[in-house]
């Protein structure tokens, strides 16, 4: 069933939802209503109604998530694990299954891209629709949409060593024999370096064939290992992530970097999902992290049979 109204209809929303005993999800345009029997979802019913940002649908949607286990948080890795690749968006399935999952637990996401390039893949408005976003390892973070923090890997290391490091690595490139070279070698972010030896202008099928070559060649390992002889004293974390390039950022500025957020929050149950968790990977450090439960998947159809898994089992604090 969908309705359509002016702007009571978020209070009709809210008014429904409490009345029927169902879980109201607030979205770009609408709530969802989801009927339940038992904990299984049994119906969808679409309420049109004001923007997420209109100050009667923030009050009816803190209302709403105030039902779900305050302490049990799911965390996802994007590339791999919320998507089929890299730098590809999440289907609308996915996006349908966060909805859904966020009416029963705390739900964020911690990527190594910067926001810009997380809001291509989950879209323009993400941030305010999920309970907290780290992008760039949380270097950059948000709580409910509003900004926690902000680091500066430039103030970290100082102009001259900076400098230093990202001479060399253009030199290296220049040097390396590959297939394919395209442009932007290194990406600067706010709390990070992002160095992609093919370069991060390459095409979705130059991106594959790298990432297959990269395999066999151990072309971002070696060079990783090169920058660690050049740069030991520098205090710097290598972390390799999707198909064509590799992290670079401070010592414990890792993806583990978020879960001070949550640690403040006294969020004790923490489930990460994500697909590079072998030692080197760029989900490592926080799937083996003591205080998380680590799920290693295999793509997205793989992360919603393990979040499922973990619904059926109640919560750690319950």
């Amino acid at each position: 069933m969908s309705l359509t109204s002016n702007r009571s209809s978020t209070t009709l929303g809210a008014a429904i939802a409490t009345g029927l005993g169902v879980a109201a999800v607030a979205f770009a345009g609408g709530w969802l209503l989801r009927g339940r029997k038992g904990s299984k979802l049994t119906s969808t019913t679409t309420i049109a109604t004001t923007t997420a940002s209109s100050p009667v649908s923030l009050v009816e949607r803190k209302v709403v998530l105030a039902a779900r286990p305050p302490k049990r948080i799911f965390l996802f890795d994007v590339d791999g694990t919320l998507t089929s690749a890299a730098r590809k968006p999440t289907t609308p399935e996915m996006n349908a299954f966060l909805d859904e999952l966020r009416s029963k637990a705390l739900v964020g996401i911690v990527g190594g891209s910067d926001l810009v390039k997380q809001k291509e893949q989950l879209g323009e408005h993400f941030v305010s629709h999920m309970d907290y976003v780290f992008s760039e390892n949380g270097l950059v973070a948000f709580k409910n949409g509003i900004s926690l923090a902000n680091q500066s890997i430039a103030a970290f290391l100082g102009e001259t060593k900076l400098k230093a490091f990202i001479r060399f690595v253009l030199h290296y490139i220049a040097d390396l024999d590959i297939p394919v070279k395209r442009g932007t070698f290194i990406e600067f972010r706010a709390g990070m370096l992002n160095i992609s030896p093919i370069g991060r202008n390459c095409s979705q099928s130059e991106r594959d064939d790298f990432g297959r070559y990269d395999l066999e060649h151990n072309i971002r390992p070696t060079m990783i290992e090169a920058l660690k002889r050049q740069f030991p004293e520098y205090g710097l974390t290598y972390s390799i992530g999707g198909q064509i390039s590799f992290d670079v950022f401070p010592n414990g500025w890792d993806k583990t970097y978020c879960l001070q957020y949550l640690a403040k929050d006294d969020v004790d149950e923490i489930h990460f999902f994500g697909d590079k968790t072998m030692k080197g990977g760029n989900d490592y450090e926080i799937f083996s992290h003591a205080s998380v439960v680590g799920h290693s998947v295999t793509g997205p159809e793989d992360t919603i049979r393990q979040v499922n898994e973990v619904l059926a089992k109640p919560p750690r604090s319950s």
